[in-house]
């Protein structure tokens, strides 16, 4: 492969049967979770039910995105909002589930509806997932997205979405989904064989297999393979006595690519391999039956086997320490096959461990609230990396508490400081609802493997240990300058149950992002400097506000102060240059904006900036559904009492709640044929008001075009070197 060109990125259901892609950087396209979180920072009936406006009584919006793009993941707590539309290009899909029509009594064994269109193992109801309807049917559209709820109590939802840039090498083109479109068969025959052997078999392909037997002595170090050469790893596994389970489960798995100085993976077994803990409470015969982690019993001994694909370009080593206990007759297998492909084209394989063994409750103020799983910063050495985030394996406590799964996902990409990933809590990231029930369950992707259903039933102090894991394969999460995975540790970082985490990743030591340029709206001479114009700008204005991470204060301590910025608005047009690399393939425009004003819609031209007389091409319409300012609507039900007095099917309500946080990051994918040979761009963008209030009756905002800060990057294939050999 062209060391120049990006790797052609799998969409759709491409990225499934062509998971060994898995590794390949995906240059040019951005994932972003978006979901009905509470605006305000806290846990409002649970991250529910809070719309971006709607359009009558029975369309409660949730999502809304302009241009191309897929939603690869869907999640609604059981049935709750449904009938779902999912308007596709202007077409309305309608879906349910086989409960909508009587949500007083659920149907067991519920299933979406059309059926025929969600087929497991890529759909799944709360019969199977013990408290959530879950979706990986790949919904593409061309033009449009527009996802709302019928009915609103309890309407929980969390969604990902990617986008592309025109022109990069897509797999396949991407078409629109309708609710006749049915996911291929070879796809779904593919994830139905998790917990089986998935991997290519040895011969095939030169795939070639290594394999013994050794004796563990506590406290020692273990090397199993010290490998020179290039290849990819298709599956490291292990077989271990049962006897051995909770020895095993600590025993450290370390794994080092290419000499390099901090090891990628260095993490506990049972963690890294999904499990937590190999305490088998209801002797299952698979504790871990997803797609690339395994966890599988049988009469006598425990079978752990990882299938995430690992390129290396000059030696692997893998090694186990810290047993702490001796153990005997503990088999290692594993398999690899041949592999070309340059260092720039693929990330190596990560999985970054964290042991939150001292969380204090309460903070003295900044941005270090919530748990941080991964900083890529400032884990293993440090400095830009691009890669995709794939996945996360958690023990959230070892107590048996399940309230603190209260706490929110927030994940932020390439310095953004609105986190591109918001959930609505830490078991909906895992698959569940409601705690799962306090049950445990495995399904290819989400999981939630160990634990008793309360500290009341726990038999004992490991049965307490409650652990759950979420892989990301089609929804993945690219970046090309760092990732910052954070977890919010109970409903407002008011949780004291200790976590211990672990991040995978695919990442190289190289940014496949440039920043190239700023722009400081307000600021005299950066607007001089950018030959920023507008006809009717207003004046700076100065705004002290915050972005949307967590609670202003807990416990009177002022926990994310407010900030003071300044930006403009325009209801017309404005214009401004900015610098870019030559050789990119791509840019992305980020935009600080102000959030109060709704709906901002713009289009957005581009013509190279040392050249007056060239043509404006239009690069595409930039759009941000909603507000600061949402709509709550749960059904009447407004605390835990009303669960026990208030019927489900309760009245849309219109209850408006505008959130102090002001400031948000946005972005904008400009394609290469617009960018790429020149050295800077002007763009011009042009207003076109969205005038459609916050609900039927509720008085039109004022409408205009914010404007903080513009930042240009550009897109481009990673140059990596690989460490001297030694």
């Amino acid at each position: 492969m062209d060391d120049t060109s990006p790797p052609v990125i799998p969409v759709g259901y491409d990225a499934f049967r062509m998971w060994e892609r898995w590794p390949y950087q995906r240059i040019g396209m951005r994932t972003y979770m978006r979901s009905t979180y509470d605006r305000a920072g806290g846990n409002e009936m649970a991250d529910a039910s809070h719309f971006l406006y709607q359009l009558v009584d029975d369309r409660n919006v949730t999502l809304e995105i302009e241009g191309k793009g897929i939603l690869s993941f869907v999640r609604f707590n059981h049935w709750h909002g449904s009938p779902w539309h999912f308007e596709i290009d202007g077409v309305d899909n309608v879906v349910q589930e086989s409960s909508t029509a009587d949500p007083l009594h659920p149907k067991p064994n519920s299933v979406f509806l059309p059926e025929q269109a969600f087929a497991k193992p890529l759909a799944y109801t709360w019969s199977d997932t013990k408290g959530a309807d879950l979706s990986w049917i790949q919904m593409g559209f061309e033009r449009a997205l527009r996802l709302s709820y019928e009915r609103t109590f309890y309407g929980t939802g969390y969604y990902i979405v990617q986008q592309f840039l025109d022109g990069v090498p897509l797999s396949q083109p991407i078409t629109p989904w309708t609710t006749r479109s049915i996911p291929p068969k070879d796809v779904l025959d593919l994830i139905a064989r998790a917990g089986s052997d998935i991997a290519p078999p040895p011969g095939i392909d030169g795939t070639r297999e290594v394999a013994d037997t050794l004796d563990i002595a506590p406290k020692q170090t273990h090397m199993l393979w010290d490998h020179a050469g290039k290849a990819m790893i298709r599956l490291v596994e292990f077989t271990v006595p049962q006897k051995y389970a909770a020895v095993i489960s600590d025993v450290r798995l370390t794994m080092c690519w290419d000499n390099r100085p901090q090891p990628s993976v260095d993490a506990p077994m049972a963690l890294f391999y999904g499990a937590g803990i190999l305490h088998n409470r209801q002797h299952k015969d698979y504790l871990v039956k997803s797609f690339p982690m395994v966890v599988r019993y049988d009469q006598e001994h425990i079978h752990l086997s990882c299938y995430f694909p690992m390129p290396f370009f000059r030696r692997a080593q893998i090694w186990l320490s810290g047993a702490a206990e001796p153990m005997t007759g503990v088999s290692w297998k594993i398999r690899y096959q041949p592999f070309t492909d340059s260092p720039s084209q693929v990330g190596y394989f990560h999985a970054t461990y964290k042991d939150h063994d001292e969380v204090p409750r309460r903070r003295s103020g900044g941005k270090g609230n919530d748990l941080v799983l991964l900083n890529t910063q400032s884990d293993e050495g440090g400095g830009d990396w691009s890669g995709s985030f794939v996945g996360t394996s958690i023990i959230f406590s070892d107590n048996g508490v399940l309230s603190t799964l209260e706490g929110d996902p927030r994940f932020f990409f390439d310095d953004s400081e609105t986190p591109q990933a918001q959930g609505t809590g830490t078991e909906e990231w895992s698959g569940g609802g409601d705690y799962w029930g306090g049950e445990t369950m495995t399904l290819p992707f989400a999981g939630h493997p160990t634990g008793a259903r309360s500290r009341r039933e726990a038999v004992s102090q490991t049965d307490k240990i409650e652990s759950a894991y979420r892989f990301l394969l089609a929804d993945l999460m690219p970046f090309g300058r760092n990732a910052l995975i954070q977890l919010e540790h109970g409903g407002e970082n008011d949780s004291a149950e200790h976590y211990q985490t672990l991040a995978y990743w695919y990442g190289l030591p190289a940014p496949s992002l440039l920043k190239t340029d700023e722009l400081d709206i307000g600021d005299l001479e950066s607007e001089k400097s950018h030959h920023y114009e507008s006809p009717d700008a207003s004046e700076p204005y100065e705004l002290l506000s915050r972005y949307e991470w967590g609670p202003d204060t807990r416990w009177g301590i002022e926990q994310f102060p407010a900030t003071l910025d300044k930006g403009r608005v325009t209801s017309t047009w404005s214009e401004f240059n900015l610098r870019i690399e030559r050789k990119n393939i791509g840019v992305l425009l980020r935009r600080k904006l102000d959030y109060a004003f709704p709906n901002q819609r713009a289009e957005v031209y581009v013509r190279d900036a040392d050249n007056a007389k060239a043509a404006w091409q239009l690069a595409g319409n930039w759009y941000l559904a909603g507000s600061n300012t949402c709509v709550f609507s749960n059904g009447g039900v407004h605390s835990v009492a009303d669960f026990a007095t208030k019927r489900e099917i309760g009245p849309t309500e219109h209850i408006v709640q505008t959130s102090n946080r002001r400031f948000r990051d946005d972005e904008f994918l400009i394609p290469s044929a617009l960018t790429s040979g020149r050295a800077a761009i002007r763009v011009r963008v042009v207003f076109t008001p969205v005038e459609r209030p916050l609900y039927p009756g509720y008085p039109l905002a004022e409408l205009a075009w914010s404007e903080m800060r513009y930042t240009a990057y550009s897109f481009v294939v990673p140059k990596y070197e690989l460490a001297p050999t030694r």
